[in-house]
């Protein structure tokens, strides 16, 4: 097999050799590094990677293949992979194909033969990097920001609805929730259905009338890519929607409602990525580890805290992780319950949300 050498070029003035797996795409992006041994392809086709060009640090990316089970986005939004080690010949039960046939299907631009420990080590020195994918070692990149449209470009445009399956949630009946789409994974609304719920996905922008027309029970506010500062427009509409109905957010989501109430975001030095994030629930005194992948984070100084409660922090630097509000029913966390991919540890999560909507036809609002 002929290996064509590759580069990723970095605004630091860094420049990394590699080998094309694929098609030789050139692409840039913000560059970031995720931690998880598993999970792959849940990173790949999750919206909030949008605009990233996204470094693997485990070795070996590709051993257990790809299954079209695993999806959490209709297409990849990425803008690049950097792996050490593909693997060529993946072996699971549920495989479908391999990392080769993902990279080539949707023409992600990818190098492998990279040393991703030396480019995480750069990235946690530097902080925020940017890329460039290219055939070219002098091909410099030119974007040096976030893009503000990130969620514009991977929210659906059109109301979508998602069936409630026979879950495991016996104290409601058929709850309907709305989930606003900033980028949400598919697991996020498959998990709400998988309990039992009744779900309508809406663009990020819907207003407020838009979501009281459709009647629902609760609202979920999802993940999604960018700085959440570029969202400032939504914070009316959001703090309409999380006043009038029990609210869950999720990274992104939980971002908005802080925004909404009068916090502030701030950017994390290198982000959280990975799939063993130690997180403490400061109700229970209880540790969790968790699946995250995020840059930005709410500012504690900003919470206040006759409204809000902190209920859980990351141990390794006590950033926060959730919050509760003291009077409404509103609450969000910064890290993935729906646990793909795992762990399960706060999968309660949504039980805990879905205990929040009153048992019956009768809406509790805030």
């Amino acid at each position: 097999m002929e290996e064509i050498t590759g580069y990723l070029v970095l605004s630091t003035g860094d420049v990394l050799e590699g080998k094309w797996l694929g098609d030789t795409n050139a692409t840039e992006g913000e560059v970031v590094f995720n931690t998880a041994m598993t999970g792959y392809q849940e990173v790949m086709t999750d919206p909030s990677y949008a605009g990233q060009i996204v470094a693997m640090t485990y070795p070996l990316i590709g051993n257990y293949g790809f299954s079209d089970l695993d999806f959490e986005s209709l297409v990849p939004s990425l803008a690049g992979l950097i792996i050490s080690h593909p693997c060529r010949t993946p072996n699971h039960f549920q495989q479908d194909f391999t990392l080769e046939d993902m990279i080539n299907r949707y023409h992600i631009p990818a190098l492998y033969d990279i040393d991703t420990r030396a480019l995480t080590r750069i990235i946690r020195s530097e902080g925020e990097v940017y890329g460039r994918i290219t055939s070219d070692p002098e091909a410099f990149p030119v974007q040096q920001s976030v893009d503000p449209e990130l969620v514009r470009k991977v929210s659906i445009q059109e109301t979508a609805t998602v069936s409630s399956k026979s879950g495991n949630w016996s104290e409601l009946s058929d709850p309907h929730v709305v989930v606003y789409d900033f980028g949400c994974k598919h697991s996020i609304t498959h998990t709400l259905a998988e309990l039992g719920c009744r779900v309508t996905i809406v663009p990020f922008d819907t207003a407020p009338d838009v979501v009281d027309s459709l009647q629902p029970d609760g609202i979920v506010l999802s993940n999604g890519p960018g700085n959440p500062a570029d969202l400032a427009h939504l914070t009316e509409t959001i703090k309409k929607v999380t006043d009038t109905y029990p609210t869950l957010g999720i990274c992104l989501g939980h971002q908005l409602i802080a925004l909404s109430h009068g916090g502030r975001t701030e950017r994390l030095p290198y982000g959280h990525r990975g799939s063993n994030h130690p997180v403490k629930d400061l109700t229970t005194g209880k540790v969790f580890i968790t699946s995250q992948n995020h840059g930005y984070v709410v500012d504690m100084e900003s919470v206040e805290p006759d409204q809000w409660q902190i209920s859980h922090v990351n141990v390794n630097d006590r950033s926060v992780e959730g919050l509760m509000h003291r009077t409404k029913p509103v609450m969000g966390v910064q890290f993935h319950p729906e646990a793909h991919p795992g762990p399960v540890d706060t999968y309660g999560v949504f039980t805990d949300f879905l205990r929040t909507i009153p048992v019956g036809k009768e809406k509790r609002h805030a």
